[in-house]
């Protein structure tokens, strides 16, 4: 097969859309589909052909990539895609579907003759507009070469995890990946919230870890999102994580592991999104630690100065 392949991405939100332009900059012929036509529309001006619908999107295709927001709603498109489908076609089933969900996407696949790829990213809005995404792939060997252009397109590196995509072992991996992810993302919120409580300057925490085995960069980027109001566009959003946290709580669960630092985790984001920030960062999980959204929708308690806040 041609490195140059025409390739259908179905679902074009943050994620879908910029793996979508990476995939037209490298060459590859690209139709893309939305349920909501005015997030696929501008990618026209990216050189990709913006479908009508997911069946005409996917006619002759040599690979589908899904990118939508749950198993669920991956395996309606792809049935309203199916008259479009031909055998023999690569899927490249990159939602974060959970593990039952990906059984069923599967067999689907197995129904209409499609080769399967389980291969959820890991990464936000700036690496995948980058093309910087960490691809975690699961899909029979000698079909591969199939897949890799576009792998290579979207992400920096593929981590294959095995051979059979309906086992879900990348999304497993997967799950546990974002399970720290939302973990480190819940705790920065509430460690702004407790010294806000507490009157105590954050630059005095981070100060105080700086250097050592606690600090880490990505607690600095998610609060000076937070400290500096900059939480849109989001990098993930509110919604999204509240899905994936109640993913990995139902996992742990069917599994027999008890995930409360998880669970109290989806609840945090549940509450944000219920106070109106579930298009925002995640990092908006912040909120969730107080009553009320802050008028301007900034850090409560602490007045935007750049880089960092100065409490009130």
């Amino acid at each position: 097969m041609t490195d140059q392949l025409t390739v259908s991405v179905l679902g074009t939100g943050i994620m879908g859309a910029a793996m979508a332009r990476n995939l037209a900059r490298a060459g590859h012929t690209v139709r893309v589909w939305n349920r909501s036509p005015d997030k696929a529309e501008p990618l026209a001006a990216d050189g990709a052909h913006v479908a009508g619908s997911a069946e005409e999107a996917v006619r002759g295709a040599d690979v589908v990539l899904t990118m939508l927001y749950d198993g669920p709603a991956a395996l309606d498109v792809m049935r309203r895609a199916a008259p479009g489908l031909r055998p023999g076609t690569a899927w490249v089933q990159s939602t974060t579907a959970g593990v039952d969900a990906v059984a069923d996407l599967a067999a689907f696949a197995d129904e209409h003759g499609l080769v399967f790829f389980d291969a959820p990213v890991l990464g936000t809005r700036q690496p995948a507009e980058a093309g910087q995404l960490l691809v975690l792939a699961a899909g029979p060997a000698d079909a591969r070469d199939a897949v890799t252009p576009v792998f290579d397109a979207v992400g920096s590196r593929t981590v294959w995890t095995g051979q059979d995509g309906a086992a879900g072992s990348a999304t497993r991996l997967k799950l546990v990946a974002n399970s720290w992810v939302l973990a480190a993302t819940n705790a920065t919120g509430e460690v702004l919230a407790l010294a806000k409580a507490l009157g105590v300057d954050p630059d005095g925490f981070f100060d105080a870890i700086a250097g050592g085995p606690l600090d880490m960069g990505y607690l600095r980027a998610k609060a000076a999102m937070i400290r500096d109001g900059a939480l849109s566009p989001a990098q993930f959003a509110v919604t999204t994580a509240e899905k994936d946290a109640r993913l990995i709580v139902e996992a742990g669960e069917a599994n027999g592991v008890r995930l409360d630092l998880a669970a109290a985790g989806a609840g945090r984001l549940a509450r944000a999104a219920a106070q109106g920030h579930g298009d925002e960062d995640m990092a908006a999980a912040y909120f969730a630690s107080f009553e009320e959204k802050a008028s301007d929708g900034a850090h409560p308690g602490y007045r935007v100065t750049g880089r960092s806040g100065t409490p009130t």
